[in-house]
């Protein structure tokens, strides 16, 4: 027995107590001691996990992308540890393993599905030894937290390329993660969206990747779906959007699921998700191409993705008084955009809650507000009853969306947030949507908690993972 890694696990476990009943969630504080008491610790539970480590990484989608796929392998039958919870940085991951250890280091899992901090996958991925990394997407995130995108992807690149047993699952419709195929030399498999009634032609949202990583040419799209997702080559050279092993036609949603055909290794089937969005597709066929890969039979990957419930702030859905509301998390242009686009693409009239921050965990520099497409709720107001701004930057959000072209007095600044989620709730719109930077996601949740009801108070839940 390593007395040192059973010293490390139980002073992680007590300080998860501690945690818990001084009212925290106690998500990265154990694996931060643990780390701390014992720094092999991490590296000594994963080299236990028998089947393998699943690492999920990218800007967006990298929680719901995780936890689809923690339920699909749970729902499977194997035995998982994930870091649900979201605390992705190398001490939440370590705390992932410490909480599912016995007191002599022994833990009892057949996969391990973690996600992982952009900036922190180099630590992280040397650490656990992953057979399988699933890369979401690349956009613009918070700058003081995460620098450049190019150096992000050179970060994420390099980490890659020191594996030597992997898989890597891409998504096909983002070049700035497509390109990894090439650059790291492993394995690739990628998943996709195809062409549908929304796609656009032309436009100037592809942000991020206007020029080839390779040679510096212009992109030429055939469409995209947003930002710089679509169908993409380089009239220069022969880098082109990948053949993907698994793709999405025909999406659809109704009734706040989203629904497709599904095209995958020459067979097709249906793919249902409770959630809305084509974000939440991509991150459902991110989840079930690594299920695939891992040769679980696709009819299990397909029941548990329709099984699947969204976390916290992930489109989270909440019923008062009848009325729906929904908390989605927001924290850089591409995520927010997309939220408002599902947003937009609701019937009926909303009421709008927006809480902004400016803690170090949600990014210092709020300019990237004026990044977001605030400007499509500006033209289609009407839909829009009123707008309750609250958090430490509230102010900065209305005045965002004055310019927009959202008129004065639908906009109202509301310190107090308890109080500005009544607003919201109570509001005359058919359904409420709230939004919210990183610390002020548990609070607000927490108010919903107590005044609604879960949408699946009574449905099914996800497998256990234990």
């Amino acid at each position: 027995m390593n007395l040192r890694l059973s010293l490390a696990i139980i002073t992680g476990k007590i300080f998860s107590w501690l945690s818990r009943i001084r009212g925290y969630r106690g998500s990265s504080l154990p694996g931060l001691v643990a780390l701390k008491v014992y720094p092999g610790c991490l590296r000594h539970l994963a080299a236990q996990v028998r089947r393998g480590v699943i690492a999920v990484t990218g800007t967006n989608g990298k929680t719901t992308t995780a936890n689809m796929s923690a339920g699909i392998f749970a729902g499977a039958g194997y035995k998982v540890i994930a870091n649900l919870e979201g605390a992705n940085m190398k001490a939440g991951v370590a705390t992932s393993f410490i909480m599912k250890a016995g007191i002599t280091g022994k833990i009892d899992c057949d996969y391990a599905v973690l996600e992982v901090d952009e900036a922190s996958v180099p630590g992280v991925l040397a650490e656990v030894n992953p057979k399988l990394v699933v890369v979401t997407n690349f956009f613009r995130d918070q700058l003081d937290r995460y620098w450049e995108i190019d150096k992000i992807i050179k970060v994420i690149s390099a980490a890659l390329s020191k594996l030597n047993d992997a898989t890597i699952v891409l998504n096909a419709d983002d070049p700035l993660v497509a390109q990894l195929g090439k650059i790291t030399g492993l394995p690739a498999v990628f998943y996709g969206l195809g062409e549908h009634e929304k796609t656009a032609r032309a436009g100037n949202k592809t942000r991020e990747a206007r020029f080839c990583p390779f040679c510096g040419s212009t992109l030429e799209y055939a469409f995209f779906h947003y930002g710089q997702m679509g169908t993409y080559r380089c009239p220069a050279c022969r880098f082109a959007r990948p053949a993907p092993l698994v793709e999405a036609l025909e999406p659809e949603t109704v009734n706040g699921s989203t629904r497709c055909r599904l095209v995958f290794d020459g067979r097709e089937a249906f793919l249902a998700v409770r959630t809305h969005g084509l974000y939440n597709l991509y991150n459902a066929l991110a989840a079930f191409s690594a299920g695939l890969i891992a040769g679980l039979d696709e009819r299990v990957i397909l029941d548990s993705l329709s099984k699947y419930r969204p976390v916290a702030g992930r489109m989270e859905k909440f019923i008062y008084r009848g009325k729906q509301a929904f908390l989605s998390l927001v924290k850089n242009p591409a995520g927010f955009t997309e939220g408002l686009n599902a947003l937009c693409a609701a019937k009926g009239t909303k009421d709008v809650f927006i809480a902004i921050n400016d803690n170090n965990a949600d990014g210092t520099d709020v300019s990237w507000l004026w990044d977001v497409d605030f400007e499509r709720l500006g033209a289609e107001h009407s839909l829009f009853l009123c707008f309750f701004c609250s958090g430490k930057r509230a102010e900065e959000m209305a005045l965002r969306l004055k310019y927009a072209g959202i008129p004065a007095e639908k906009i109202f600044v509301r310190r107090d947030l308890r109080q500005a989620v009544k607003d919201v709730l109570a509001g005359r719109g058919g359904t409420a949507y709230l939004f919210s930077t990183y610390t002020a996601l548990w609070p607000v949740q927490k108010v919903l908690e107590q005044l609604t009801l879960r949408e699946d108070a009574h449905d099914q839940r996800m497998p256990s993972l234990s």
